[in-house]
């Protein structure tokens, strides 16, 4: 199969160094003037992977587009929409687009496989590769668990069937909605994570617990399962976001209650801002993620705030526990 990465990142260039081992045509893109793309220019490989005899790197994305049958986007989410437009400049008919990437957009709280709708491509050739693992862990062969989901049934089957190895189980996704809720969510449960193991460490059990059960009510009032919240793309990710010291939501979280800054992506902090706008336009409660909102985007000193938003939590109004 030829496929195209589009994003050289940790991501970008695991999943390239990935699908070339199962023997697939691979091309890697990346834009000539970032620091991924020089790198593995100059040296052939990054912190994570050495570039396969399979892998053609390029910063030519007409190239990179052309040439694929199926196109693998692996980018920053809250750049997704701008990098469609430059992407629509070519030709794209017939080819599937998977997005191995996780968030929603913080200025419209749109699901990502909705803005590449809202750009053109049909819904039945657009499919989320999300779950669990770190690049670390994958690359010294210690296996994990991930979900591809489509709304299109043979999609999905033919990609988790084409992808699937000893190093990665893959299940067939049942709910889209769900699932890219949950993967996204999962992250922002990763920066609460962060501070509690600064703040009071106990409370990752019951972050856990109400995170899970906080996005569920999520879910369900968007049209999808509250049961995908319990799935390998949001509760199965736990593990790797709220423990894993690889987590970069978790160590933005850890730092910031420490009143230190963290200078890499955490997708989760923009992520929070987006669940705010989905928690009031479908009426849901969701104290956990404003609690991280509040301390990502809050004013005063950081560990102060984080310090304050665990306490504003526990002064809730009691409620049952399964709440709507």
């Amino acid at each position: 199969m030829k496929i195209s990465v589009l994003g050289c990142g940790r991501w970008g260039s695991f999943i390239a160094w990935y699908l070339s081992r199962k023997g697939n045509e691979v091309v890697n893109w990346g834009p000539e003037d970032s620091e991924s793309y020089r790198v593995l220019k100059e040296t052939g490989r990054n912190e994570y992977v050495a570039l396969d005899k399979g892998i053609t790197l390029t910063a030519d994305l007409e190239q990179a587009i052309k040439g694929a049958e199926v196109i693998v986007i692996s980018i920053s989410s809250q750049g997704l929409r701008g990098f469609m437009k430059e992407i629509l400049r070519y030709p794209v008919e017939g080819k599937a687009f998977v997005l191995c990437m996780k968030g929603i957009e913080a200025e419209t709280g749109k699901r990502l496989s909705e803005i590449l709708v809202e750009s053109g491509i049909p819904a039945d050739r657009i499919a989320v590769w999300v779950g669990p693992g770190h690049i670390q862990s994958f690359v010294q062969g210690i296996p994990n668990c991930m979900v591809i989901d489509s709304e299109n049934p043979r999609l999905k089957r033919f990609l988790a069937d084409s992808f699937r190895s000893e190093l990665i189980r893959f299940y067939y996704g049942e709910d889209l909605i769900g699932t890219e809720i949950g993967a996204a969510a999962k992250n922002v449960m990763g920066i609460a994570a962060g501070v509690l193991d600064v703040v009071c460490v106990p409370l990752k059990g019951p972050l856990m617990s109400r995170g899970a059960r906080e996005v569920a009510r999520l879910i369900k009032a968007m049209g999808g399962n509250e049961l995908s919240a319990y799935g390998l793309a949001h509760l199965g990710d736990y593990e790797t976001t709220l423990f894993s010291p690889y987590s970069h939501n978790r160590m933005y979280g850890e730092m910031l209650a420490k009143g230190e800054r963290f200078g890499k992506l955490a997708e989760g902090v923009a992520t929070s801002r987006a669940m705010q706008i989905l928690g009031k336009k479908y009426g849901v409660d969701l104290p956990i993620t404003d609690a991280v909102a509040t301390v990502c985007y809050g004013v005063g000193e950081d560990a102060k705030r984080c310090r304050e938003a665990i306490e504003a939590l526990f002064t809730r109004p009691p409620k049952t526990e399964m709440y709507e």
